[in-house]
């Protein structure tokens, strides 16, 4: 190979180890038959480099990999999630930063929901959420809810799914789906969000709009509060950007009884100011944060 043509990966690819049981070496044997086998049924193309043949080709997951091996601690991005004098509310991990082949793989999941890109981004999920809850067992995990009109628009919740898919690798680690979104009143006039008439998205808002919108709008269903009362819960969603979401689902899961000891989301917006790769992750328990201010970013 002629490295002036051909040049070098920057990083070095990883692959995954191979499966110990027979039974998952087969399952990844005909899963990987049945996409070659789609692919001469169905043209497609990868969704962040283009390559034909699969949703996600070889090195574009390599590269989803790399980009979520080392997750951080990323709550001191989140203003929602930070006092006034830098106290941390609510300590988040996230997977890797919202960026490149993640930010293009985590956006085709969310409108198309593509299942080799579920799998690929579910593993990352859980490799964070080790991360978090590090040392200790008994955990709740807890998915962030999806709107009404964004799950009727996919036909899915894409948090629900991406843990569905990381809990596989998680033993000891049990999922409640107990938050529900509250129904919530329109407003009219200049008094809806973003000057239009009822419910604006949280797409496009700034800090205060997003923590205006989803104030009181979570709640613990009746049937699910004897689930959480006294446990220790972790909350999941797939993007942190100002954290105001996951603030809301933390005040109704207090309100319900649960200890909430942390959060964990696939994609942080905002990168560490100075990351090292030789850092380990810190766990949700900490009370100080270890890594620097974030870079201050545009909101998404």
């Amino acid at each position: 190979m002629d490295p002036d043509l051909e040049p070098p990966p920057p990083w070095p690819a990883l692959h995954r180890a191979e499966h110990s049981a027979a039974l998952l070496r087969l399952a990844d044997w005909v899963s990987g038959a049945a996409a070659d086998l789609l692919a001469l049924a169905v043209p497609v193309d990868c969704v962040c480099c283009g390559a034909e043949d699969r949703t996600l080709c070889a090195p574009c997951g390599s590269r989803i990999r790399q980009l979520t091996r080392e997750p951080f601690r990323a709550e001191s991005g989140a203003p929602a999630l930070m006092d006034v004098d830098g106290t941390i509310m609510l300590p988040v991990v996230a997977a890797g930063v919202y960026r490149d082949e993640l930010a293009q793989g985590l956006l085709s999941f969310k409108r198309r929901g593509q299942h080799q890109l579920g799998r690929n981004l579910g593993r990352a999920l859980a490799v964070a959420v080790r991360a978090a809850a590090r040392g200790s067992s008994g955990f709740l995990l807890v998915p962030v809810p999806t709107g009404t009109a964004a799950y009727v628009n996919r036909g899915f919740s894409p948090v629900h799914l991406l843990l569905k898919e990381a809990a596989r690798q998680l033993p000891g680690l049990d999922v409640a789906d107990v938050l529900g979104k509250k129904s919530r009143v329109r407003l009219e006039g200049p008094k809806a969000l973003g000057g239009q008439k009822g419910l604006a998205g949280q797409k496009g808002l700034g800090r205060g709009a997003r923590s205006q919108r989803v104030r009181g709008s979570m709640q613990v269903t009746s049937r699910a509060r004897t689930k959480v009362v006294g446990r220790a819960c972790i909350i999941v969603d797939d993007v942190l950007t100002t954290g105001a979401t996951i603030g809301e689902a933390a005040r109704a899961l207090h309100l319900a009884g649960a200890q909430v000891r942390g959060a964990v989301v696939l994609a942080a917006t905002r990168p560490p100011a100075a990351a090292d790769p030789g850092t380990p992750a810190a766990g949700p328990h900490g009370r100080s944060h270890d890594l620097e201010k974030n870079k201050p970013g545009k909101d998404e």
